[in-house]
């Protein structure tokens, strides 16, 4: 268990979190089934689905997608709507079998643990007709305004994370997929059933018109408005904390540069036997290594702010910043110091790999101590990171790329050719200084250009 200390003896929920390898970890879909109270006095068959705990810092969960709608047989287990929390998407299985009576939180609603999402009938029999099957044309008009009828709505144009990601992987235009949902609304299923059926012949061109649309407009007919789009619950959750980051902490930023030679060279030497045990070796690796024996000499970057406390943390739990179609979201490795380097390499490797694939856990993301964001692999030269809460700072690692350098030598100096890279390092000025920073940068920088052998 993750031990902390607080200048005022105050231990936060989340240092006490226990740590997982990746063997003990669990898919979104492998949550215990939300639990169901008894049923009211009008109905007492009725259970309630409720907003499980999904993680021990996670609060509230918004409302995807529901799978069933009212009057749907459902099975005990079976997934019946989709959650987002805090940037992870997760399936909300029905505590009991029976018949969905109706659903209280409609898509987009933000639900409480334990605020209550639906009701099942658990008393209704599979293949019993429910009360509105009886009314037949009859429908009266008030039949015609309740959530089934809403449910109805056109939804085939709404698209969540994981189908967008998956259609931009195969290159599928989610506008020739059937969608299977509610509304119309295309699911993952239905996208892994056009790319296994063939989408060629889905997506046939169809034939050329006799003639084309004028490009006349009348005056003031075509605007720059621009096409609104409303944010996914993933960019929700980007947006409300880089804010709240900025209005909270006191940003600064300090830059150094690095000699990666000595890197270069042992990555060259280590890459093959690792490559041959399944492990990708990437400057990263060595970046993460580099910084956790640093944060072991600083421990003052370990840190987070809570309150007018600041806590320090023994354990480095190191987030790594991963890039994804939809946004961006940062897994956490914990216990890092105790992780050799080709332990470093793989976990980055595994925890990336399950974020892409969408199939992290919330607590994957939470109780970090320190983060790394790579933005060099897509050729970025310099930037000013945002410190990811409660943390203290956030390692920036740059493109590395070959430069005209300076170097000194028994003989004077000289210029050589040397690849090079900056880290850039936002800190938190209600916690650390500018010394604490450049100090802490000098180590890292020093642990990369004096890389040794026997590491």
């Amino acid at each position: 268990m993750s031990s902390s200390r607080t200048e005022r003896n105050q231990i936060p929920p989340e240092s006490s979190a226990p740590a997982r390898s990746p063997s003990q970890t669990k898919s979104p879909g492998s949550l215990a089934p939300a639990s169901g109270s008894g049923g009211s006095a009008a109905n007492p068959g009725a259970v309630e689905v409720t907003m499980p705990q999904m993680g021990v810092s996670v609060a509230e969960g918004t409302i995807v997608e529901w799978r069933k709608k009212p009057g749907d047989w459902v099975e005990a287990d079976e997934p019946i709507c989709d959650v987002s929390t805090d940037k992870v998407d997760v399936e909300i299985p029905s505590p009991a079998s029976g018949r969905l009576e109706r659903i209280v939180a409609e898509p987009g609603a933000t639900v409480p643990v334990g605020g209550v999402l639906a009701e099942i009938d658990s008393e209704a029999k599979p293949g019993k007709a429910h009360p509105d099957e009886h009314s037949g044309a009859g429908t009266t008009k008030s039949d015609e305004s309740t959530p089934i009828a809403e449910a109805e709505a056109d939804r085939s144009r709404f698209h969540s994370p994981v189908v967008r990601r998956m259609a931009e992987r195969h290159g599928v235009d989610l506008d020739h997929v059937h969608g299977t949902g509610i509304g119309g609304r295309v699911r993952k299923r239905d996208v892994l059933a056009f790319i296994e059926n063939g989408r060629d012949a889905e997506q046939a061109p169809a034939e050329r018109p006799l003639h084309i649309e004028s490009p006349y407009r009348p005056e003031g007919a075509d605007s720059d408005a621009g096409r609104p789009e409303p944010m996914s619950p993933m960019r929700q959750a980007i947006a409300r904390h880089m804010v709240e980051s900025r209005r909270t902490a006191a940003h600064c930023t300090t830059i150094v540069e690095v000699d990666f030679s000595r890197v270069t060279a042992r990555q060259q030497e280590l890459r093959e036997q690792m490559k041959r045990r399944g492990v990708s070796l990437t400057y990263l690796a060595f970046v993460a290594q580099a910084t956790v024996a640093a944060l072991g000499e600083h421990p003052k970057l370990n840190s987070s702010v809570e309150g007018d406390a600041i806590v320090h943390h023994d354990d480095v739990n190191l987030g790594i910043a991963v890039a994804l179609d939809e946004g961006l979201i940062v897994p956490v490795i914990r216990r890092a110091q105790r992780l050799s380097l080709e332990g470093l390499a793989a976990g980055i490797s595994e925890i990336a790999g399950r974020a892409r694939a969408g199939q992290l856990e919330p607590d994957d993301v939470h109780g970090g101590t320190f983060t790394i964001t790579n933005p060099g692999q897509f050729g970025a030269v310099l930037a000013t990171p945002i410190i990811n809460q409660p943390q203290v700072a956030i390692l920036d690692l740059e493109a590395i790329v070959k430069r005209p350098v300076v170097v000194e030598g028994p003989d004077g100096d000289s210029i050589a050719i040397r690849p090079m890279s900056y880290l850039c390092m936002s800190w938190d000025h209600r916690a650390l200084d500018g010394a604490d920073a450049a100090r802490f940068l000098a180590s890292i920088k020093d642990h990369l250009e004096t890389w040794e052998k026997e590491r």
